[in-house]
């Protein structure tokens, strides 16, 4: 907003100047008149990124109404359109084709009368009095200028939209690459974990189905490495869950999946980066493990991402059980020094492995910044109630 300003107040001066000391006849108006006529004729400038297309309207009919006014000589009336140039461009650059297309060939078409009338009305009215075949040839170099600049600006902006949507397509085909490569990764994972296991199980299901009448004895031990095999699979499947994203010392994966009940253990590492963690966890909170392992990880993440972007700060977390799912939430208070704001499409693992996480279990996950400041992360994770009472 400052740069806008600025903006203005330098095509005030400019305008101003080139109303009170014009290449040509004076106008009708007082030279003080020059200055308020300039800061009107200036003042969307500041406010075309807020409304580009009602200032671009302003501004244009602005340098119309002050061109046929005959408040600017012959010789500076491109001046008076550099206004409307600048809100073209923003136009252009923000809208889509047909409007901008639309914008240009209006501006066009209000420049082009405004030269037409002023050099064939109002130029001879104004003392002193020239003939017709008299008047400075001003006309063509002024029209020509004023559709070349204006011709420019719809340009520069019309490549400027166009780059920008290519670089949003390019992030969004990242971020699906992205997603398909993650779920690639945890297909390959659960097929190795899964694909063996389940084989021994459905051949010893088969055999002991065979045998049953016959040999009591063959069953039981068909049982036995069926019960042995479903518990060593779902023990390898946890352990991919708990691991799957983990890029640290592979002895790791000997440890416990954690839960919510190491959130704490989470708050504590990022106090000491500088983090102000405030916990809130019900004391008799139960989850099944997976989804309190997917919880945990969302939490990871997120405080991962209030150390890197936003540290020292403030930051709660709080995971409550609501009708069936879980909800985590994690809000910090922002950078207390001046930083680069966040954004909602953070790259690498961030947003994108908290959503598929969130998703694995039907739940749903939003992020952005909050409105009163900071960045606001909340998961909901829908779970089966008799499978957490288990």
């Amino acid at each position: 907003m400052i740069a806008e300003a600025g903006a203005a107040t330098a095509l005030t001066l400019l305008l101003g100047y080139a109303l009170v000391d014009p290449p040509g006849p004076s106008s009708w108006l007082p030279t003080w008149a020059a200055w308020p006529i300039a800061a009107v004729m200036s003042l969307p400038v500041a406010f075309r990124r807020r409304w580009p297309q009602a200032m671009l309207i302003v501004a244009g009919t602005a340098a119309v109404l002050a061109t046929a006014a005959g408040t600017v000589a012959a010789g500076a009336i491109w001046v008076s359109f550099i206004p409307t140039a600048l809100a073209l461009y923003l136009v252009a650059s923000t809208a889509s084709l047909t409007r901008s297309v639309a914008s240009l060939a209006g501006c066009l078409t209000g420049a082009a009368i405004a030269v037409s009338v002023f050099y064939t009305q109002v130029l001879p009215s104004l003392p002193p009095a020239l003939e017709r075949t008299e008047l400075p040839p001003y006309w063509p170099v002024e029209g020509g200028t004023i559709g070349v600049f204006m011709s420019a600006a719809w340009g520069v902006g019309v490549m400027v939209r166009r780059q920008r949507h290519l670089v949003a397509r390019l992030a969004h085909h990242r971020a699906e690459a992205a997603v398909a490569d993650e779920r690639r990764r945890i297909a390959r994972e659960l097929h190795d974990i899964i694909g063996h296991s389940m084989s021994v199980i459905a051949v010893k299901a088969t055999v002991a189905n065979y045998v049953a009448d016959l040999h009591p004895q063959e069953v039981r031990a068909a049982m036995t490495v069926i019960e042995q095999t479903s518990q060593s699979t779902l023990t390898e499947i946890r352990r991919v869950l708990g691991l799957l994203r983990s890029d640290g010392d592979p002895r790791d994966t000997l440890a416990p999946v954690p839960g919510l009940a190491d959130l704490s253990e989470l708050a504590d590492q990022a106090t000491s980066a500088g983090v102000d963690v405030e916990l809130k966890v019900p004391g008799d909170a139960a989850l099944p493990s997976a989804v309190a392992l997917s919880a945990y990880r969302i939490v990871q993440e997120a405080l991962t991402n209030v150390v890197k972007h936003a540290a020292p700060t403030r930051c709660s977390v709080t995971v409550a059980l609501d009708g069936g799912q879980a909800v985590i939430e994690v809000l910090d208070s922002g950078p207390r020094a001046q930083r680069e704001p966040r954004s909602a499409s953070l790259g690498g693992h961030g947003l994108i492995g908290m959503r598929e996480r969130a998703s694995m279990f039907g739940g749903t996950l939003t992020a952005g910044p909050h409105a009163e400041g900071g960045f606001h992360v909340v998961a909901r994770l829908p779970y089966d109630r008799a499978e957490a009472a288990a």
